[in-house]
């Protein structure tokens, strides 16, 4: 079998569709409208069945869940065999954290199935919004280190931010199908992100140039991934940002810390640019 796999030929069929993502975020029933102020629709914009377009709000999420679970399984079966067994250093990876990218692709295979069968369930059809393959671009370093980063601590953060929203959301709702299956899932991510924390530090703790290198590239998918503002710890921000299971995955509070300030900043930035557009069009 090849080793790192590019991007360019992640097998799909005629029904995904692929844009980046800055296209995907313009498509208005997106829960994480960029275009839009916290005014347009109310004193909150946190995706909640009040919101007037939850529906298609809720659907663009969960649709965005699926297409992200296959592409985390993706990325950890990557993981798992492009690198040789070893102590860690250069190219190499300890065996016992092969097992666990074994373990975590067998877990986002799960989820892809549940995603599935919920977006059915929410009256979604595959492909009925775009897919973009960010994450799994995360998940092409050379450096395994850059991947247990990017993808298990950044992206995989996220999807706790993003499933704990959604379990809200299905609890608000009435909906014990979803509410259940988001909980069961956020189980797994939890474990996921403790997993890249817990080896990160492992395999960089005589390294300290390679773990910042790191911290460092988590932090601009981190910034990528902020979309706006849209994920942070105020009514504004669609998603809202989960402290506490963060904190449960191995973050720290000055990792949270710095993550609820670049969400916070990312929204001042959005809405500056907001302004500037209502401003231009004379609105």
């Amino acid at each position: 079998m090849r080793q790192f796999f590019p991007v360019e030929d992640l097998a799909r069929d005629e029904r995904f569709v692929q844009t980046n993502m800055a296209k995907r975020m313009q498509d208005s029933r997106t829960a994480i409208d960029v275009k839009k102020s916290a005014k347009s629709r109310g004193s909150s914009n946190r995706l909640t069945p009040e919101r007037h377009d939850a529906s298609a709000a809720a659907r663009s999420l969960m649709h965005g869940i699926m297409v992200g679970e296959i592409q985390a399984l993706e990325g950890a079966g990557r993981t798992a065999h492009d690198f040789e067994a070893g102590d860690g250093s250069g190219d190499t990876i300890p065996f016992e954290l092969k097992l666990d990218m074994a373990r975590q692709a067998w877990d986002e295979a799960r989820h892809v199935e549940i995603s599935a069968k919920l977006s059915d369930w929410m009256g979604t059809e595959l492909g009925q919004f775009s897919e973009n393959t960010v994450l799994f671009e995360a998940a092409c370093s050379n450096d395994p280190v850059l991947r247990l980063a990017g993808v298990n601590r950044a992206l995989e953060g996220l999807a706790i931010d993003v499933f704990t929203q959604m379990k809200e959301f299905g609890q608000l709702a009435g909906d014990p199908f979803l509410e259940f299956c988001e909980d069961w899932m956020l189980a797994d991510e939890v474990t996921h992100v403790k997993m890249g924390s817990d080896w990160l530090r492992k395999v960089t703790e005589k390294d300290p140039d390679r773990r910042a290198k790191a911290l460092e590239f988590q932090r601009v998918v981190d910034k990528l991934f902020s979309f706006g503002g849209a994920r942070g710890e105020g009514d504004e921000s669609p998603i809202g940002l989960a402290r506490r299971f963060r904190e449960l995955a191995g973050f720290t509070d000055d990792e949270v810390d710095t993550i609820a300030e670049m969400d916070h900043d990312a929204l001042e930035e959005r809405k500056a640019m907001v302004r500037l557009a209502h401003e231009t069009a004379g609105v």
